[in-house]
């Protein structure tokens, strides 16, 4: 497949490191990710990987129709050995378990994106839904099979190493450019039909291994495919790839020495795939064309890269990619790479770390709307002094006054001289009608400052939005701005009950002995004038002193009582008042509260609950702030 991988040393072109394209594929490329290019794959309608079309035309030479070259005598007798391994079967895979752990993850994931479909629109959630959609699919299909892909650049030899791995000429190799047209699948063992079928792989391009004595038992379970060229100047070759790489397990990446430090390579795969680590195979190819230690230096220098893109080793006991050096075309290190590839395949579990790995890109890509890492909510402070803002707004401090006011003016006139009170009686009914209407208060002097009200829902709204991501702080102020519609003349309604008609203050106990008292003082006042006005007549007998002594007390007594109502009523009134202002301002808090705060609350609550899952999603308690 690759140029050159089978021609001899001195046709090989020499030459060490190279450093990063400068050319187009410089780093920078911001095409879509292979996570972005997952997909449904049309099963085809061909046999499955136990029937070869090729049993049929044993004595023919080997050619699919992709492979422009004839085999030899040799070829088709290592043909005709993997044919022999080709039986059909009926044998059917156990389907893929996940672990508690994963499963919560999925479910939270699912949750999540059901929670947040109202908020965040589909773009953003489609990575998230495609990620479930392919582990629900992948979980339905055998678990005791593991698929690795071979990728890599034009000329780095996965061809070759994809036939030294198989033992067998099955992929073709060559200088022409592209020769893998369509990606060619190898599996050691029965039951990975459906596995297969997701890739989209037809039957006339799934092979099987020449296995040795040892090959069905450190390899089975593994189905290898070889994939196009990912640099391949196909954009169809490249489109398959990027759809195969999203539906497999495990990935071998294979780079050569002029091309390990390619910008395409690593902007464009290995860098977004950084979290897939454990899952990867990080392969150089060809070190027989390094003299001395060049070979050591190059795979340094790639480790080196590696670890600049963001993947973690599988070094010192650690989990994460494994780097290896081989030369597929003279077999060196390629038994090294089949043994890490069979204890990879005997654990099972490539399948679910795979999963879990795109079950964490998605969730960090989506981290922007979902976690800031700021401090959220509505404070206690923040609820108060809104409803400080609507009190002030309705006028619960002026209505307290008047109420207060109100007190004292009915105690004043239960408790006051009858002449005092007689005379106020006249005073208001001298006030006669006009009989012209009464002027409207202006607009500013209305019960409610329409103003003051929409600055305090602007400003609770800002708070109670501080600190959320855009989606949901956007929410939370469309919340509060439905909220507020017709707010102001609730409030005009809650201003003119406590403007109108009030009922009479309740009476102390202590009224009706100043009114007694000021009784007393009026019969005083009487009985005296009446003993005057009878001594002067001369009805009765002359004796000024005591009725002048009875005058006198009623005289100054009445006003002495009225004085000390006064200052016995300031107590209560201003209880009175406060109380009055009190219950205007749990009214207008009150409906402040259904109207505005508690959307805006519930608004706090869907994003508590969706940051919950996504802590979940994480794998991590997230604490709601």
């Amino acid at each position: 497949m690759e140029e050159g991988e089978n021609s001899a040393p001195a046709r090989v072109r020499d030459g060490g490191p190279s450093t990063r394209d400068s050319g187009p594929s410089a780093r920078g490329d911001t095409r879509p990710t292979p996570a972005a290019a997952r997909g449904p794959a049309s099963p085809d309608p061909d046999p499955g990987p136990d029937t070869d079309p090729r049993a049929e035309h044993a004595s023919d030479d080997w050619d699919d129709g992709l492979i422009a070259r004839r085999v030899s005598e040799t070829s088709a007798a290592e043909q005709a050995a993997v044919m022999e391994t080709r039986m059909p079967s009926t044998q059917t895979a156990a389907p893929l378990a996940y672990d508690g752990l994963l499963r919560s993850r999925l479910d939270a994931l699912r949750e999540l994106v059901g929670l947040s479909r109202t908020r965040l629109d589909s773009r953003t959630l489609a990575e998230a839904g495609c990620v479930l959609d392919e582990a629900a699919a992948r979980r339905k299909l055998s678990g005791q099979h593991t698929v690795v892909a071979i990728a890599g650049a034009t000329g780095s030899g996965k061809s070759t190493l994809f036939n030294a791995l198989a033992g067998v000429a099955i992929s073709e190799t060559g200088v022409r450019r592209p020769t893998t047209a369509a990606p060619i699948a190898c599996s050691w063992s029965d039951g990975a039909a459906t596995l297969i079928d997701r890739l989209g792989i037809p039957g006339r391009l799934r092979r099987r291994p020449l296995l040795g004595p040892d090959g069905e038992s450190l390899l089975r379970g593994l189905v290898l495919v070889d994939l196009p060229d990912h640099d391949s100047a196909a954009v169809q070759h490249r489109e398959q790839v990027d759809r195969i790489l999203a539906l497999v397990d495990a990935v071998i990446w294979v780079v050569d020495p002029e091309k390990y430090a390619d910008a395409v390579l690593h902007e464009r795969y290995l860098r977004p795939m950084a979290g897939h680590s454990e899952v990867m195979f990080i392969v150089l190819n060809q070190v027989d064309r390094l003299p001395g230690e060049a070979a050591h230096q190059v795979l340094d220098d790639l480790r080196r890269l590696l670890d600049e893109d963001g993947i973690a080793l599988g070094e010192y006991g650690e989990t994460g990619a494994t780097v290896l050096a081989l030369s597929a075309l003279t077999g060196e290190g390629v038994g090294e790479l089949r043994e890490a590839l069979g204890r990879f395949v005997a654990e099972r579990g490539a399948a679910a770390r795979r999963i879990s790995a795109d079950v964490d890109a998605a969730a960090w890509r989506l981290q922007p709307v979902y976690a800031t890492g700021r401090r959220t909510g509505l404070s206690e402070e923040a609820r108060d002094e809104f409803a400080d803002r609507l009190a002030d707004a309705v006028g619960a401090t002026a209505a307290g006054e008047a109420a207060e006011r109100a007190w004292l003016r009915n105690a004043n006139r239960a408790c006051g001289t009858p002449w005092l009170r007689l005379w106020r009686w006249v005073q208001d009914h001298r006030e006669f009608t006009t009989g012209r209407l009464p002027l409207r208060a202006p607009v500013e002097e209305e019960a409610t400052a329409r103003q003051r009200v929409e600055q305090a829902v602007r400003t609770v709204s800002e708070r109670a939005a501080s600190g959320l991501p855009a989606p949901w702080a956007q929410a939370v102020r469309e919340a509060a701005a439905r909220g507020a519609q017709g707010l102001p003349e609730a409030l005009d309604e809650l201003a003119a009950r406590a403007a109108g008609p009030q009922v009479r203050p309740p009476r102390p106990g202590w009224w009706p002995v100043a009114v007694l008292a000021q009784a007393s003082m009026t019969v005083l006042q009487v009985v005296g004038g009446l003993w005057l006005v009878g001594q002067i007549i001369g009805i009765a007998s002359p004796n000024i002193g005591v009725p002048v002594l009875l005058m006198a007390l009623g005289i100054v007594g009445g006003p002495v009582v009225e004085w000390g109502s006064r200052l016995v009523a300031r107590g209560p009134a201003r209880r009175y008042g406060l109380e009055a202002e009190r219950r205007l301002r749990e009214a207008a808090a009150a409906c402040g509260r259904a109207r505005v705060l508690d959307p805006v609350t519930a608004e706090l609550l869907r994003y508590r609950e969706v940051r919950e899952q996504y802590g979940r999603v994480l794998g991590a308690t997230v604490a709601g702030r």
